[in-house]
This record gives structure tokens, sequence and C-alpha cells, in this order.
């Protein structure tokens, strides 16, 4: 790897920066050692490079890839940037603005970057108190505020400061997700007078409290008799204990006999049920006649829609696209194989954190197809692959989302995502070094299977298609090359295909009683309209 001359490093505040609700917060990073930064590339971001908060480069603010929460109410604090020093200014906090944020630096082909927190607190309305009436031997007293923000404490004491343990706490938010608390005390002890109701902002350490004087005749009296009342409840309780033992004894005795035959009868039900299932599935009737070949073959050819587990049921259904890639949309840093078939780096020592991107020749605007990519990469490698429109506008922050036109899925440091908003992370059973990607046009359909162990990876939601699509890759950084494989090569590994006609008649005569549970749809059983299910 090669990088720029002048090295930096990104700090960050140490601890986290607290602010007040409806107040303005800054964001500081600064660079060591320090060095003008007017002309680098400055970023704010929350969890993702794709939560954009504050962009800047060219010396100027970039709002379009900003997020819609933040727009209007960040500025760049730019009175220091050349001594290494920057912040970015958030007008008017919301609770939505409270979390981590990272700041990045880019300079060349060199870039840090540094995480901060900022904490939103509100104090919120002054804590109302009042009687709701007697409680067993005491008084309750209920306190009640709203719109605090993080989730209030509430203490109780007497006028000497002594706690009291709270009977109930409640917490509820709103629609801003502020919160409102409800807490519960019952006082017994008639001397205590008065009563002080605190509620504590954990964050900021301030906290807004109200007292209340309870009168001695609010508590109920005690009456002679209920010491004698307790005595004799207790010794009938006894005696009741005694009985119902020997009672219990019995009916559970007479119980377990019950459920053991009620047990005993279930499972023949179940056992004839299944083995009539069976029959229902694999075209034989009770008596053992067989219905006609071809309603077996009609099964078949509707399970495939509900068995996104293996990649080779889909391959029955759509067309392999033996395509080539285009030399005239790859980015100047990729490389095309002279067979237009391999897409590598130009130069793999270079330094990237750039999106560098190439399509596929051919345009897809009907039909179903299917083609698959062998991947060789890099732990730290970034790069994604899928479909995309031609039309869009690919530039350095650019969002691979399916509303920009993109429905891709890829690898970052490591981990496996699918381009939503939000990423969804994946978890495959094993690196897809080989992916199949199948784009079902008319019913709007992006899939992506392991052509590895032919296990599903990921599919988009259904959408509405129009115009060409075209097949997409992007690298970012990191050793990485893509193959497009042909359709002679085939996928290695797989599945044996399930139009084998010894494994059809094996699997419709196999009994109920075979199938794994654990190889449904997303951990459903097979339903019994499709026999084909593993």
């Amino acid at each position: 790897m090669s990088v720029s001359t002048e090295q930096f490093q990104v700090i960050g505040p140490e601890h986290p920066i607290v602010a007040v609700l409806g107040e303005d917060a800054i964001l500081p990073c600064t660079l060591v050692p320090a060095m003008n930064a007017e002309n680098m590339e400055l970023g704010w971001f929350r969890t993702t490079l794709s939560q954009a908060v504050f962009i800047y480069w060219n010396q100027q603010e970039q709002t379009e890839e900003q997020m819609a929460e933040y727009r209007g109410r960040t500025s760049l604090v730019s009175k220091f940037l050349t001594q290494g020093q920057a912040a970015v200014h958030i007008h008017k906090v919301q609770v939505s603005d409270n979390g981590m944020y990272t700041c990045f630096f880019r300079k060349g082909g060199f870039s840090k970057e540094a995480n901060l927190e900022l904490k939103v607190a509100g104090m919120g309305s002054d804590p109302q108190v009042h009687i709701e009436g007697p409680e067993e031997d005491g008084v309750r007293v209920v306190c009640k505020a709203s719109r605090w923000f993080p989730k209030p404490q509430v203490q109780w004491r007497d006028l000497s400061g002594n706690k009291f343990p709270a009977l109930s706490e409640a917490h509820t938010q709103d629609t801003e997700e502020l919160f409102s608390v409800e807490a519960t005390l019952v006082v017994r002890d008639s001397s205590v007078g008065n009563v002080t109701c605190s509620v504590l902002n954990p964050v900021l350490g301030q906290e807004k409290a109200m007292a209340i004087y309870i009168p001695e005749p609010f508590f109920p009296q005690a009456s002679p008799w209920k010491p004698a009342f307790a005595v004799i409840l207790t010794m009938l309780g006894l005696l009741l204990l005694g009985a119902s033992y020997f009672i219990r004894k019995e009916h559970s005795r007479r119980m377990q006999v019950r459920q053991e035959k009620k047990h005993l009868r279930q499972l023949k039900e179940a056992k004839q049920q299944a083995k009539e299932e069976v029959l229902k599935a694999t075209g034989k009737t009770p008596q053992g006649k067989c219905r006609p070949g071809v309603q077996r073959k009609a099964a078949y050819l509707s399970a495939w829609r509900k068995a996104p587990l293996y990649a080779d049921w889909r391959k029955e259904q759509f067309q392999a696209c033996e395509f080539t890639l285009d030399p005239d949309s790859a980015h100047g840093r990729l490389s095309v194989s002279h067979e237009k078939t391999r897409l590598t780096w130009k130069d793999p020592c270079v330094y990237r954190d750039e999106k560098c991107s190439v399509l596929g020749l051919e345009g897809i605007t009907s039909g179903r197809w299917y083609w698959e990519v062998e991947i060789e990469n890099e732990f730290l490698s970034k790069w994604t692959l899928g479909v995309c429109r031609k039309d869009i506008e690919k530039r350095y922050w650019y969002l691979e989302l399916p509303d920009r036109g993109f429905w891709v899925m890829g690898q970052f440091y490591g981990k496996y995502f699918a381009c939503t908003d939000p990423e969804t992370l994946l978890s495959p059973r094993q690196d897809p070094c080989r992916v199949g990607v199948f784009l079902d046009y008319s019913e709007g359909d992006v899939s992506f299977y392991n052509m590895i162990d032919g296990s599903h990876i990921f599919s988009f939601p259904p959408a509405s298609f129009s115009g060409a699509l075209f097949p997409y890759f992007m690298f970012m950084c990191g050793d990485v090359s893509m193959t497009m494989c042909s359709r002679a090569s085939g996928s290695e590994g797989l599945p044996v295909p399930l139009n084998s006609s010894f494994l059809l008649e094996e699997i419709l005569s196999t009994p109920r009683e075979g199938f794994s549970s654990g190889c449904g749809v997303d951990g459903a059983p097979p339903e019994a309209e499709s026999p084909l299910l593993p």
C-alpha cells in the first residue's frame, strides 16, 4: 500500500458531549500533527458512511447525500481549519440526535476517522404529586412528570432526607421519544408528615422536586379485632392446607392416568394423519393406487417458488445469462480482461476509498435470468454486486439503494450485507466465493444464492422495474477480483438437481416422518402441497 507523505491521526473528544434538548451542539475533531484541513474532504456520519450528517469537500458543503433530518440544521465551524481543527455545529438538538458519530478526514489517498458520542438531555415538567386515597394500612401517593430525556429517575424522601422504596414506577414515550413517568408510594407511618417526590435527569445530574403534606386523619384507623382475626385465619388456613393436600394427591393420580390415555390416543391419530398426508403427497390413494405421473410433475413445478434454500430449484425455472462486461462503463482504476469476463484492479497496490464500478454490456427488460460470479478477495475488501439501472448518476458519495436504482449485496470489512435502508446484515452458512444472481423481471424479484452449497443468501422485496436493468459490480478497496462464470463451468458443489427422476421418485416415496424439521423455508415445516421440500 502506498499512501500520502502527509500522514495524520484524527482525535475526537475523550468524554461524551452533552447537549440540552432544543439547544445547539458542537462535534469537534482534531488532526495530529496539526495541518491545514481547508482542502481536505471532511465528513460526519452516524453508524455507517451512508448516514451522512455533514459532508465538506472542494471547500464547500455537500448536501446531496445528507440525511433529511440534518438538512438546514448543520454547519461547519471553519474558524480553525488552517490549524487542523474542525467541528460540525448541530442546531436545535433533537432526541434523534442522541448516540454515536464518526468524523472522517481524507487527503489524497490517505484517510483517518474517529468516534465521538453525543448525549442529549432534556429537563421536563415539574413533578405533580397528589393523594389517591387509602391503601391497606396506609395512604397511596402518586407522582407524575412528562417530557424528560433520557429516562428519568424518581426518588421519594421524607423531611429528614430518608428514602422510601417506591411501590411501582412506570415509564412511557410519546411520538417525540420523550419520557413520561408515573411513580406510586404507599405511606404507612402517620407521623411522616411531608413526602417529597424528586425527578432526576441522569445525564445532567439535575432534578426537580415537589413535596406534599399527608394529614394524619387520611390514614385508616387500627382495629383491635385485626390481630385476633389474623390468628383465626392462620389456623383455618393450616386446616384447609392439610385437607387440600390429600385431595390434590388423589386428583393428581387420576389426572396422570387420564393424560397417559389421551397422549396414546393423540399419537395414534397423528400417525394415521401423517400416513394419509404422505399418501396424498406421493399421488397414491389409501388403496395403494397411483394417480397419473403428470400430477407428480405438477407438484414439482409448483414447489420451486417455495424453496429459496437451494439454487438448483430456481435454475430449473431461470435461463442462464452469459453476458460480458462493458469496458466503456468501467471506472478508470478498473481493468477488464480481453475476454471481457474478468474484473480486477489496474494497480492493486494503491489505497482506495472510492466506489469504482462497471456494468454488464447487455441490459435485461423481461424474463427470468441468472448468472454466476466467482469472487477472490481478502478479509478487509469492500465490494458489491447485483443489478442497477443504467441511467443513474454514480459519483464519489452515491448510495446503492433500491430507491436509487440499485439492488445489490456485498462485503464490508469481513461482514456481508444487503444494501437496504437501513443496511441488512447477512449470515451465510459459509463465505460465498461464488454468488448466483437471480433476476425475475416481471415479478420484480432480485435474489442472491451461494452457488457452492446452493443456500439462499437474500431476496429484495418485490419491486416494479422500468427500463433495462444491467449487471453491476463495484470495488472500493482491498485485493479483490471477480470472474463471470460461463454456462459450461456449472456450479460445483451444488445439490443434485431435483429434476433427476431417481431423486424425484425417492422424495415422493419417502414417508412423512422422513422430513427434517429444520429444512423448511425459514424454519417452517413443509406444507402438504409442497412434497418436494427437503
